[in-house]
């Protein structure tokens, strides 16, 4: 038994397991010949919602991350390394002085998983289109319907010269040397997350970062950083923005960041979001 365990009570008057609140991970694999498939345990027959299916998850203890209860239940219960997902975000069900956070990862095979306590009897992977016929554990049965639209990772696409220019910090002087500057602050983004984001992907999106640059910003896309891809833009910057969004990657919602009008436009009608450097920069620590 952790410090977390053990039953408690939200102000709606429900009982819940975690006495600090609990926390899963919902764990999906999109193959381009199979379409997407996730993976659930099947709940042995002394836990409550016996022989049911759920994600891996289990109660936080005191002062512990959602992120990190959802890592520590996973490893527990079955043998994936929960190191080898990507994270792609975070969403709360908050009911009251007691809260459900559900992270959402992807993994880019699907191995053989295998039960690692006592509390799971099978782990299997399921395509999507199955899970609703399955047998579900009543709470989360309840929340899949929202779940299963959440199965997506965020590409953060930034207009650089729009952003760079919305500032006045003397970028004027030095566009290349600015550019550089809003990548090397846009970096930690991916692992610190972004919230408040228009289409409402999670609560927190820990993004895939892409920096569109073009004219004499382009030499920053020579040198790498990790957390953000750099992009030179061989002719406009917003052909090349509008021709990724165009071309989205399975899986991926599209945001891309600039205050300019025509582009916002393209980008919505390529089936993108848009937002405003404003909502950027208040991003960043």
């Amino acid at each position: 038994m952790g410090d977390g365990d053990g039953w408690t009570r939200c102000t709606q008057g429900h009982q819940h397991w975690g006495k600090h609140g609990a926390a899963g991970m919902l764990i999906f694999h999109r193959d381009p010949a199979g379409g997407a498939h996730l993976l659930l345990q099947q709940r042995n027959w002394w836990c409550s919602g016996a022989l049911s299916w759920c994600m891996f998850g289990g109660g936080r203890r005191p002062g512990e991350e959602p992120l990190a209860a959802a890592f520590r239940e996973t490893a527990e219960e079955c043998t994936l390394d929960p190191r080898r997902l990507r994270v792609h975000g975070l969403l709360t069900d908050d009911h009251g002085g007691w809260s459900y956070s559900t992270v959402v990862a992807s993994a880019d095979h699907m191995p053989k998983v295998k039960p690692a306590s006592l509390e799971t009897r099978r782990a299997a992977w399921f395509p999507l289109e199955k899970v609703e016929g399955l047998r579900l554990f009543q709470p989360f049965a309840v929340a899949w319907p929202k779940l299963a639209g959440m199965l997506s990772r965020l590409v953060l696409v930034v207009d650089a010269a729009n952003v760079v220019g919305s500032r006045a910090d003397g970028w004027w002087r030095d566009r290349a040397g600015a550019t550089a500057r809003l990548r090397d602050e846009l970096a930690p983004l991916a692992e610190k997350g972004v919230t408040g984001h228009p289409e409402g992907l999670h609560d927190t999106s820990y993004p895939e970062i892409v920096m569109v640059v073009e004219g004499a910003a382009r030499p920053v896309a020579d040198t790498a950083v990790e957390g953000v891809r750099t992009v030179a833009a061989p002719g406009s910057g917003d052909d090349a923005i509008v021709d990724l969004v165009s071309h989205p990657e399975p899986d991926a919602t599209y945001l891309v960041v600039t205050a300019d009008r025509e582009l916002r436009a393209r980008v919505t009608a390529a089936g993108g979001y848009c937002a405003g450097p404003g909502w950027l920069l208040s991003q960043i620590p």
